[in-house]
């Protein structure tokens, strides 16, 4: 539909080569010769000094205008998309530059788009020329039929308002109605040019959004063709920038984000956006979830819409798990084991052996008073119910989101949006490398394909996997060299601190362990950062080098690999804490040895539990705040550097464009990294949260801070990023389910093997002789001895200076003059039986509930799926009441009566027949 009656003339279609890599823009397009065209498009002539394209600006009318519009001169005329380019002082270099922009932009306006440059000299550095691009009406209606989007045919006229008898409570939390519900709802169809009647088109000009233009134009640059001479079959706006020919190319913001623009046809999402979603003072409200999508599109959207409900989930196990440490810290006095511990007839008498070879002394058990009392707040009976907690919550957590994903499908027009659409959308890099032809099987057409021979495919996954394979081992080997530090600095510390009477004071708190503990998570959590910019321009090689043929699969290919070498990176320490720190000490006769020379660490007497927190801690914490100072601080830096003589200039010599040329570029993997660090997040607070019930509340606290920062970098430090689709959010929701499964059997095991709760309930019900206080001496039925006469040589302590025979270790062992010195006690198999018991039920009961309540929640709610079903309908029936029209209106006109009368008749029996579905 062409309301201004204006001229048509056709365009270029299929701009391809005759040779093996055909690039074909979908269909023809018409393209309406606007009024003032002549004035106002774009005239290119060569600059012989500079050797680049400029406008001819005697032939432009320049318009008094805002810098800050986002309109062509004509103020009439969007601008959708903006490309930059600078001078190269090489003249042969730039000259070649120049011949692939003007190729470029000719193709550019062949496929139906209109251009305008900006001389450099109207720019605030002098140096740059942008190039501003409108898609037409044609160009819109084309692609958005090629490309399936879902636009409004009729309003919406079913009942969303439900009754909610918090309201009254819960409006506090709630934006004004306009922000959150910015356009009204409308039942959707796939947009169609012949059928453009049937679409509610108040105004040409506003019928697509925003986001959806940007999204069209950003489809069509990344495909048009710019080769020259030998490069007749290079194509894409990505090539064109990775070699100078542009800098950049990005759409713009609506408006300046601290105030609002004074051109009265702008929209202002920015601005509102900035006032209602970025500010931290807004951290208690909801966010709005339709303005977001409507302004950055649905890919963004649903990343927010996840992380938003994830911390609401958040908040439940963050309660819980306060309430968990709450009774630890209530019950500490009351703990029996750290009573003994720290009474100076029972653990003052107690002689433990050195925990190190010969540098290291004797040392009486008291002196881990402190520490054993800290490790009651995260080792008693509310461990085990947070860790079954856990295990169930992360399953409610995947089930609801899966229903808040439906829901949010339907809300968006995303239903039939199925991820084999996208396979459609081919990479412009996987396109450029096709040099062969192939029918394909289910449409019968000819298309190109990457021929790759066996030899070159078993090459390159050689190349990869044993790329990744040697990443893996060098965070391996950073672990042991993190391991062989503590085994070796352990003893420095432990003799200084023992020896240094200056230290007495805080001696109880910070022991040799904990020093080492400490220390050597600070310099794991250095070496973490490290080795992650390292592997992320790794993944990043080897993901461009197996060449995926679409954005999902190359999405996916990266994600697998960031995430297989983020999991070793970040859990590795943990793990070894947890499952093998003092696993493999050996005992006093007979330690175990690192490369036959470092001596295995064991674990403090109130257990290893207090290390793992320590550990976890540390590096949770750490990540968090240096993410956070990456996010905010770092493009707000760079920005300032960038924008620094820009800013004291007026607004007539800082035009819209250049403001967003002067800030960050949100590239297509800014979202894979949010995604990435929410997602590592999620494992420490599900594998190892049986050890630090406090995980989920600092992960509240980090995220509630994260969605403002999130909001903040892009609504002001960042170019607006490009639109694109998504129903779901892909292949994290198969990664969150795997690590649901795994954190079951992870915290079984903390709880069995790190945690001392079953030793302590085996000596309840087992081996207590005390009926009226049932703890009392386990201790020292957890001790074992030793005789001193019987250390190697190695192992002797170069100093006894309280003439110790008898000392004392953990294990559970039979004394030196027993028949069976140094041998496993039956109290041993008895503990190590009760632990693997408790895993099987453990893993058996959770697993159980996390199944059923799987099979419970339904994962599309009853009312959206009967939405989905009356929309379907309606639209249906729409599209066949005019259909029939259409026919009858031919049966009237011509007089092909019994055919046409046939096709009525057709018609009528679908319309039918869609009533009775």
């Amino acid at each position: 539909m062409n309301r201004n009656g204006r001229k048509e003339e056709e365009t270029l279609i299929e701009m391809s080569e005759t040779g093996d890599d055909d690039i074909s823009v979908l269909t023809d397009i018409k393209t309406p010769d606007s009024p003032g065209e002549d004035l106002n498009g774009p005239l290119y002539e060569i600059n012989s000094n500079a050797g680049s394209e400029i406008p001819s600006h005697s032939e432009i009318d320049k318009q008094p205008q805002s810098k800050d519009s986002v309109f062509f001169r004509d103020g009439v005329r969007r601008i959708d998309f903006v490309l930059s380019y600078v001078d190269d002082p090489n003249k042969e270099v730039d000259r070649k530059k120049s011949e692939r922009r003007r190729e470029f932009e000719m193709n550019l306006q062949k496929s139906g788009l209109e251009l305008e440059v900006e001389d450099k000299k109207d720019s605030e550095s002098g140096k740059i020329y942008f190039v501003k691009i409108h898609a037409t009406w044609e160009v819109l209606s084309t692609y958005a039929e090629v490309l399936n989007i879902k636009m409004p045919i009729k309003e919406n006229d079913l009942d969303q308002n439900k009754e909610n008898p918090l309201n009254w409570f819960l409006r506090i939390f709630k934006l004004p109605y306009e922000v959150m519900n910015p356009e009204a709802d409308y039942f959707t169809a796939p947009f169609s040019k012949q059928r453009q009647e049937l679409f509610i088109i108040k105004d040409q000009n506003k019928f697509f959004s925003p986001a959806i233009r940007n999204r069209i134009v950003y489809y069509i640059l990344s495909r048009c063709p710019y080769g020259i001479g030998e490069e007749k079959r290079k194509f894409g706006i990505k090539r064109l920038i990775s070699n100078g020919t542009y800098t950049s190319a990005f759409p713009l913001h609506d408006c300046q984000y601290w105030k609002k623009s004074q051109d009265e046809k702008c929209d202002n999402e920015r601005y509102t956006l900035y006032k209602q979603w970025a500010k931290f003072g807004k951290f208690y409200k909801e966010q709005p979830l339709d303005l977001i999508r409507k302004y950055y599109g649905e890919k963004i959207g649903i990343y927010f819409a996840w992380l938003g409900f994830y911390t609401e989930m958040l908040f439940y196990a963050a309660v819980v798990g306060f309430f968990c440490f709450l009774y630890g810290w209530i019950t500490m006095d009351e703990n029996i084991s750290s009573k003994e511990i720290c009474d100076k007839d029972i653990g003052g008498q107690i002689i433990m052996c050195p925990l190190c070879d010969q540098r290291c002394e004797f040392w009486r058990l008291n002196i881990t008073c402190q520490p054993s009392q800290y490790s009651h707040l995260f080792d008693n009976v509310a461990t085990l119910f947070f860790a079954i907690f856990m295990g169930i919550w992360v399953t409610l957590f995947l089930e609801f989101w899966k229903r808040r994903q439906a829901r949010l499908e339907y809300e968006w027009d995303l239903v039939d949006f199925e991820e084999e659409q996208q396979q459609l959308q081919l990479r412009p890099e996987y396109e450029a490398k096709c040099t062969h032809k192939k029918k394909n099987p289910v449409t019968q057409e000819i298309e190109m394909i990457l021929k790759r021979s066996p030899a070159n495919i078993l090459g390159k996954l050689f190349l990869c996997w044993m790329s990744i394979v040697f990443w893996i081992f060098l965070i391996i080997a950073s672990m042991i060299a993190i391991i062989v530090y503590r085994l070796a600095v352990y003893a420095s510390f432990a003799s200084v601190m023992e020896n240094n009477h200056t230290l007495e004071p805080i001696s109880g708190l910070l022991t040799p362990q904990l020093a080492t503990s400490v220390t050597a998570s600070c310099l794991n959590f250095i070496m973490i950062m490290i080795l992650n910019l390292l592997y992320e321009r790794v993944a990043i090689w080897i993901t461009d080098m197996e060449v995926p043929r679409t954005h999902l699969e190359y999405e996916n290919r990266l994600t697998m690999k960031m995430f297989l070498f983020q999991f070793v990176n970040y859990y590795s320490s943990c793990f070894y804490v947890a499952f093998f720190k003092g696993k493999f000490a050996g005992f006093p006769a007979d330690y175990t040895y690192m490369f036959g020379r470092w001596r295995n660490e064991e674990c403090d007497p109130a257990g290893c539990l207090i290390e793992l927190t320590t550990q976890l801690t540390i590096v949770m914490a750490g990540k968090q705040i240096w993410g956070n100072i990456q996010e905010a601080l770092v493009p707000y830096v760079k920005n300032w550097w960038r924008s620094r003589r820009a800013r004291n200039s007026p607004e007539s010599l800082y035009s819209r464009w250049e403001q967003d040329y002067d800030l960050q570029v949100f590239g297509q993997l800014g979202l894979f990294y949010e995604y990435l660090e929410m997602v590592v997040q999620f494992g420490f607070i599900t594998l190892f949260v049986a050890s630090f019930p406090l995980a989920p509340l600092l992960a509240l606290l980090n995220n509630i801070l994260e969605i403002r920062v999130d909001s903040w970098k892009l609504t002001t430090q960042f170019r607006r990023a490009f639109a694109a689709k998504a129903h779901s959010i892909g292949v994290w929701q198969e990664i969150l389910n795997g690590m649901a499964v795994l954190s079951v059997v992870t915290n079984a095991f903390i709880v069995a093997f790190t945690s001392d709760m079953i030793p302590r309930l085996v000596y309840y019900y087992a081996y207590s002789n005390n009926e009226a206080s049932p703890m009392s001496g386990y201790i020292n039925s957890s001790l074992s001895v030793f005789a001193v006469s019987d250390f190697k040589s190695i192992s002797m302590p170069l100093e006894n200076e309280m003439n110790v025979t008898l000392c004392r270790y953990r294990d559970y062992r039979y004394p030196p003059d027993h028949e069976k010195n140094y041998l496993h006690t039956m109290q041993f198999w008895h503990i190590l039986a009760a632990k693997m018991a408790f895993i099987i039920i453990m893993e058996h009961v959770v697993f159980v509930v996390k199944f059923f309540v799987a099979w419970l929640i339904p994962d599309i709610p009853s009312d959206v799926k009967a939405r989905i079903k009356r929309e379907k309908y309606l639209t249906q029936k729409i599209l066949h009441e005019y259909e029939l029209c259409r026919l009858r209106e031919k049966l009237s006109e011509k007089g092909h009566c019994s055919e046409v009368a046939k096709q009525v008749q057709a018609t009528e029996g679908k319309v039918q027949l869609s009533c009775l579905m």
